[in-house]
């Protein structure tokens, strides 16, 4: 059999070569696809904090205007993360007719979903809280936190956000 005869292709060798350079750039990508995916959550919860925390914000700034009625106990903040999807009956004095007077504002469409344990149950501190505190004294909603245990890419805790 001369040269010429014999079947053009790859020996078993060079195929066990290239399948372990494609087998090692895979796993070299892997690390950099989970920090991906770990920033994408993390900018998601940056966002749903600000959202609720710009709705409780709203909120207060309502009831320190006297714009509605609500609980004394509550220091003007809302009562439940819920109650800033249903809004409240808000008094306004510019209109002229009475039937004008009365409008419902809502804060939130929804509770945002937590992204880094997938719920959409929030820590909740109250005002009367200490600021370190794990557990909800239930007066009101002053601030929100996720309730993970991770280390963000910074090195902080999520729920320290």
């Amino acid at each position: 059999m001369s040269r010429d005869d014999r079947a053009h292709g790859f020996t078993l060798v060079e195929m066990i070569i290239t399948l372990s350079l494609l087998a090692v750039l895979a796993l070299s990508a892997l690390p950099l696809g989970k920090m991906a995916v770990k920033r994408e959550n993390e900018i998601e919860l940056q966002r749903a904090l600000r959202l609720v925390r710009e709705a409780i914000d709203a909120w207060k700034k309502l009831a320190d205007e006297k714009k509605f009625e609500f609980d004394e106990d509550t220091e003007g903040y809302p009562p439940t993360l819920e109650d800033l999807v249903k809004g409240v009956e808000v008094q306004d004095k510019s209109a002229t007719d009475k039937a004008a007077r009365k409008r419902v504002v809502k804060f939130l469409r929804r509770i945002p979903k937590d992204p880094m344990t997938n719920s959409f149950d929030w820590g909740l501190r109250s005002y009367q809280d200490d600021p370190d505190s794990d557990v909800w004294g239930e007066e009101n909603v002053y601030d929100v936190y996720t309730k993970s245990q991770a280390l963000a890419l910074d090195g902080t805790r999520y729920r320290d956000w």
